[in-house]
Parts: C-alpha cells; sequence; structure tokens
C-alpha cells in the first residue's frame, strides 16, 4: 500500500532555509528511511533537478545524470566528463536547485569527482544555486564530508540528517489508533521507516505483519540486514554475527566476544563500525559517562532490525511449527523492549541503571533528585500500579543507588501511556 507523503515538516523547513542562502546541501539518512520520498516532493514544489544515481561505472552513471537533469544544461551539448557537466551548470543565470541522490556511488566510480565539486563550488558555481548531495551509506557520506582530508570537508551550508520518523507519526500514516497495544506492537516490527510503513497499513493484525515481512516466502525484510551491511561497505562473517549474538541476549563486549569464541580485543573495529552504521546503540547507566564507566552495553538500534535478529534469526525455522499464542508471545515480548525505549525517550536524559545487585527501567533528573520509572507494557489498574510502585521504592532502597541519589520519586508506567 503506497503512502501519501508523511509529514517532514522539519526537514522542509532545513531544505527551504538552505536552498534561500544556496551553496552545497548535505543530506543523509539510512536506507528507506524517506530521503527519496522527502527530496523529490519538495523538489516538486520549488521545481528542482533530481537524479539518483546508478552503481554503474563513470560514463554510464554521467550519462544517466545528464540524461535525469537535462533541463538544468544548454541543449545539444553534451558533457564528456564530470568537470564539463559542471562547467556547463555554471551557465545557469536563474537561481536553480538539482539534487544528486546516492552520491556516494557516483564518488566510488570517480574518485575525482569530489575534487570537481570542491572546486566548482570555490570557484564557478552561479549565485544562488543549490547543491543537494544525498547518501543512505552513513560511512560513505562521512568519508565524503566530514573527514577533515576530504575535499568536501566543511564545504556544505548544511547537513540535514533523515532520522526515522517516530510512532505518532506512525499511527496517522497508517490510520492506526494510537492508544492500542495491538499499533505500538505493529510499530515495533518496522521502527520509524516510512518504507515499511506500506505493509503496517494494510490491515490485519501484528503477527500478519510479522508473518508478511520476515516469515513469508520471501519475506520482504529476510534479506534486510546483509542489505544494509552492503550499503554501509561492512563486510565479513563477524559484522553478522556480533549483531547475532547482540540480539540474542548478549549485551557486554565480554558477552559478545565469548558467543562468537574470539577475544575482546578482536572486536574493537566491528563494534565501531556497527555504532557508525546506526545499527547498534552504546548503551552507559544513568550518570555515568563513556570516559569512566567500563559498564558499556550494546543493543540494536532500529525495532525491526532488532527483530529481525532477536525473533526472526532464533525460529525462523520453528516458527511453522509454533502455536498462535506462543507467536504472539515472541512479538509482545520484543515489544516491550521497544516500549521501554519510547519511554525513556520521552525524557530528555533519561537512561536505564543497573550494577551487579539491581536493574531499574529509567531514570531521570527531576527538581534536585531523580524519578526511577518501572516500565510495563500492558494495561494495569491502580492497585496494580500502586503495588509496583511501593515494590519499586523498596527494591530502590536496598540498592547502593540510593545512597547516590537520596532524593528520588518513583512512578509506574504502562501502556495507557500511549495514548
Amino acid at each position: 500500500m503506497i503512502l501519501s507523503f508523511t509529514n517532514r515538516k522539519n526537514e522542509i523547513e532545513a531544505l527551504e532555509k538552505a536552498a534561500l542562502a544556496g551553496g552545497l546541501v548535505v543530506v543523509f539518512g539510512r536506507r528507506r528511511v524517506g530521503k527519496t520520498r522527502l527530496l523529490t516532493e519538495w523538489l516538486g514544489r520549488v521545481g528542482g533537478f533530481y537524479s539518483q544515481a546508478i552503481e554503474a561505472s563513470a560514463g554510464i552513471q554521467l550519462e544517466q545524470v545528464a540524461r535525469d537533469v537535462a533541463g538544468a544544461l544548454p541543449e545539444n551539448i553534451t558533457a564528456k566528463n564530470w568537470l564539463e557537466f559542471f562547467e556547463l551548470l555554471s551557465l545557469r543565470k536563474e537561481r536553480t536547485v538539482l539534487c544528486l541522490d546516492e552520491f556516494p556511488y557516483l564518488a566510488a566510480s570517480d574518485p575525482s569527482l569530489p575534487s570537481v565539486i570542491q572546486r566548482w563550488l570555490d570557484h564557478r558555481k552561479p549565485e544562488g544555486f543549490t547543491l543537494i548531495l544525498s547518501g543512505s551509506s552513513t560511512s560513505a557520506m562521512n568519508d565524503c564530508f566530514l573527514n577533515r582530508s576530504a575535499p568536501l570537508y566543511q564545504r556544505a551550508r548544511a547537513i540535514l540528517a533523515v532520522r526515522p520518523m517516530d510512532y505518532t507519526a506512525f499511527c496517522e500514516a497508517c490510520g492506526l489508533p494510537r492508544g492500542e497495544i495491538e499499533s505500538f506492537t505493529r510499530f515495533s516490527l518496522v521502527g520509524g521507516v516510512p518504507k515499511y510503513w506500506e505493509f503496517a497499513a494494510g490491515g490485519g493484525t501484528a503477527l500478519n505483519l510479522a508473518e508478511e515481512l520476515f516469515f513469508g516466502n520471501p519475506g520482504y525484510l529476510e534479506d534486510e540486514p546483509a542489505r544494509i551491511l552492503r550499503d554501509e561497505r561492512v563486510g565479513g562473517i563477524v559484522p553478522l554475527s556480533v549483531l547475532e549474538a547482540v540480539g540474542r541476549g548478549a549485551a557486554k563486549t565480554s558477552e559478545i566476544a565469548a558467543r562468537l569464541g574470539t577475544a575482546q580485543t578482536n572486536l574493537g573495529r566491528v563494534l565501531q563500525q556497527l555504532l557508525d552504521a546506526s545499527l547498534l546503540n552504546r548503551e552507559i547507566p544513568y550518570g555515568e559517562s563513556l570516559r569512566t564507566t567500563k559498564r558499556i552495553h550494546y543493543r540494536i538500534a532500529d525495532p525491526a532490525i532488532r527483530f529481525w535478529f532477536r525473533v526472526f534469526s532464533p525460529n525462523r525455522t520453528a516458527w511453522g511449527r509454533l502455536s498462535k499464542a506462543e507467536k504472539n508471545k515472541l512479538l509482545r515480548d520484543h515489544a516491550a523492549g521497544i516500549f521501554e525505549d519510547w519511554c525513556r525517550e520521552a525524557h530528555l536524559g533519561a537512561a536505564r541503571l543497573w550494577d551487579a545487585a539491581a536493574e531499574f527501567d529509567s531514570i531521570r533528573s527531576s527538581g534536585g533528585g531523580v524519578v526511577v520509572t518501572e516500565v510495563k507494557f500492558k494495561a494495569l489498574s491502580e492497585a496494580e500500579k500502586e503495588g509496583l510502585s511501593q515494590s519499586l521504592s523498596a527494591r530502590w532502597a536496598r540498592s547502593a543507588f540510593s545512597k547516590k541519589y537520596a532524593m528520588a520519586a518513583f512512578e509506574v508506567v504502562d501502556a495507557s501511556a500511549l495514548s
């Protein structure tokens, strides 16, 4: 089901502001997050030119781009290389917006292209010309624009990160009631990636959606992790094995290394690659910093990819033998973890807190003290909330944290928070 364009108000405003000033604008975000839809919708409004690069030789790529943006070039003149292409763009007198999507494909085929663009921006760009360079590969885009040795380093007037969208936008786009557990369970299978939402908007249950996306023949997302790793230029069996280990419960570097049968020192580079690709998050306890703590946990960042490694991969063979109740429990357990994340993200600075003896779902600062939160992905009565709050207070009093954070308030958050 093709959805109407989902509100990207902040991103549209950022593009409009950048275009008023002209120059280079860089747009990046993971595959299928909606960059292309955002850019083509906005360019359609302002009358800009757009070309999506293909994986091919430099000559074929240049021919494709020239064909896509023919209206921006003089008639009857053919550019033989990128230098000539940008020289032709210099002849334009009117304000112009041109977007080259999947730019890393172009730079990979012709490594001289970033230098050509750098010289054009510095010396030949017409007044009022806006060049948008977009890409899905976080690592490749970093290499092109954030690496100090790159020709285009600090040349961008604006860098726009297109992030996954939130639960509210998901419900609005798919026509689902925000307050229902079933709606959030569906969200936990697709996360904030609008391309995946096209399946969630077609009706049916969360279980129907899981079977269509993952367990079908073939499932739409069956090969998604491998595609993302390829886009991010992270190769080999080790990155997939790390994600498998994390998805199955290994959170600490030592646990991941033990699952892989290797030394912790061998994992530093691949963990950093997965962090840079936004496939992993690094989690530290509330109130601590990366510089001082050794208590670091790794978690798969994206809800759909987390489901892939937490539920789909371990159960793909046995899925057909599981009962409906067993399948739904796997879905709800996964959704409960995403719900905890969602509750923490609602408060700036909130984080989990744990040590060897105790663990708390969420802690956040408030009025000189902290609020300690217990999260439950179900509907609770007021009596149940009161009982859990008293239990939470007692656990806190027994923990070492109560001495560090003497002023603490306690709350229980249940599924009613969705509405």
